[in-house]
């Protein structure tokens, strides 16, 4: 499931010279985080709906609906965001499937083993292990009830996310270029391909040829990080929730097949990555809501167009940032959209190993109670950060604990149905 946290935690400082900016001089970040091993690279940084929509939300002036299918500006039908998202799914979910049919007819065998190399994984993955606790405290916590293999796989991608969204987001940011980014993705390649360039890079690299992790979804972040260079405004929910996917939703692809599916669970693997995805699609809405005053200062509106339209408001008048009845109004209905998403989340985390539940929840419960602080602060995003106190942070994660407890459920299919 998604731990969507890159946004909301404090960033980390990329020192320059560490190979995100097109110079002679640039090189990899191999040394990012305190990194202290290098090793050799051969390159030289009612149905299924994401929305839970329908027709009568639209009657009543509330939500948009959106089809598997959309137009483009010639009137041909074309494949939607939802649509291209959910293939990447099909994708990672045959993957789980096909590990779990060959772990019945193939003999595990021990891995074979080179002097020192044990020495230094375990290095790597408790150097990853410590910027998760540093950056991530609560989420950290929940990972300590895992078994331990999948706790140091879910530090790994923790770690790769956090330095892929620390290339735009960092404090060397307005370094990065588009080739930056592609340096980025032939080491993520590389890490795929058993060359990892440094000791956080091995940790993953480790963890990719012990899970059916899938490559695309790595990717599709990048994709989102070369999107925040190029990309300010989103016409519509179809270009936004693509946005999410690559940002957000792809961190829950990535996860589940280290968290694991708890082997009494009736849901379809399908389902579970679906519920997986609406996780991160609705953290990510969530961080756009609460930081809509802090995106516009940086000139970027990551709100639909059409529905901003919509609503009779303007770009102009997110940069004004007053707060109107009007944007009381719009603010409502993406509150509720994304609350839907949140609810779907909430059917796929007991799903999951139990040993894995605690963090996932925990995620989805601190996350949704940002929601009720932009409520709280009257729907100014403009001007007040909204934030779950430590005393609500607190009460929340014995909740959180008592839920990673509940039984799968019993129904052969998920309500997470595919349009």
């Amino acid at each position: 499931m998604a731990f969507s946290l890159l946004r909301v935690v404090s960033s980390i400082e990329i020192p320059a010279g560490l190979g995100f900016a097109d110079s002679d001089s640039s090189r990899y970040a191999g040394r990012l985080l305190g990194s202290k091993f290098v090793g050799k690279n051969s390159r030289k940084n009612g149905s299924w709906s994401f929305y839970s929509l329908h027709d009568k939300h639209k009657k009543h002036g509330k939500l948009p609906v959106l089809s598997s299918l959309v137009a483009n500006t010639a009137g041909e039908a074309v494949m939607s965001s939802e649509q291209k998202v959910y293939d990447v799914v099909l994708k990672q979910a045959a993957l789980v499937k096909d590990q779990k049919r060959s772990e019945i007819v193939v003999d595990v065998k021990p891995d074979m083993v080179i002097p020192g190399t044990m020495y230094l994984l375990k290095e790597a993955y408790d150097r990853c292990g410590e910027v998760c606790a540093e950056y991530a405290k609560t989420f950290y916590l929940g990972t300590l009830l895992m078994t331990p293999e999948r706790r140091r796989a879910i530090w790994a991608i923790y770690v790769w996310c956090r330095r892929t969204d620390e290339l735009v987001d960092g404090h060397n940011a307005s370094h990065i270029t588009p080739t930056a980014l592609d340096r980025w993705e032939l080491r993520l390649e590389d890490l795929f391909a058993a060359r990892p360039y440094d000791m956080l890079d091995a940790a993953l690299s480790d963890t990719v040829s012990r899970f059916p992790v899938d490559i695309q979804p790595f990717k599709d972040m990048i994709e989102g990080m070369r999107m925040d260079l190029k990309k300010s405004r989103y016409e519509n929910f179809d270009e936004l929730y693509l946005y999410c996917y690559y940002v957000a939703g792809t961190v829950g692809l990535m996860s589940v097949p280290v968290m694991g599916i708890a082997p009494e669970s009736k849901a379809t693997t399908e389902s579970v990555y679906n519920a997986a995805l609406a996780l991160g699609i609705a953290n990510q809405l969530t961080n756009i809501l609460r930081d809509v005053g802090e995106d516009a200062r940086r000139g970027r509106i990551y709100l639909p167009q059409d529905e901003l339209a919509d609503a009779g408001l303007s770009d102009e008048d997110i940069f004004n940032g007053k707060v109107t009845d009007k944007w009381r109004n719009f603010m409502k209905i993406q509150i509720k959209r994304a609350r839907m998403f949140f609810k779907q989340a909430e059917q796929g985390v007991t799903e999951l190993s139990q040993a894995s539940r605690w963090p996932v929840w925990a995620s989805l419960l601190l996350y949704r109670q940002i929601l009720d602080e932009i409520e709280a602060n009257d729907y100014n995003n403009f001007t007040k950060r909204a934030y779950v106190s430590k005393a609500k942070k607190l009460l929340s994660l014995p909740m959180a604990y008592g839920k990673s407890f509940l039984s799968p459920s019993s129904h052969t299919q998920s309500s997470l149905l595919r349009v």
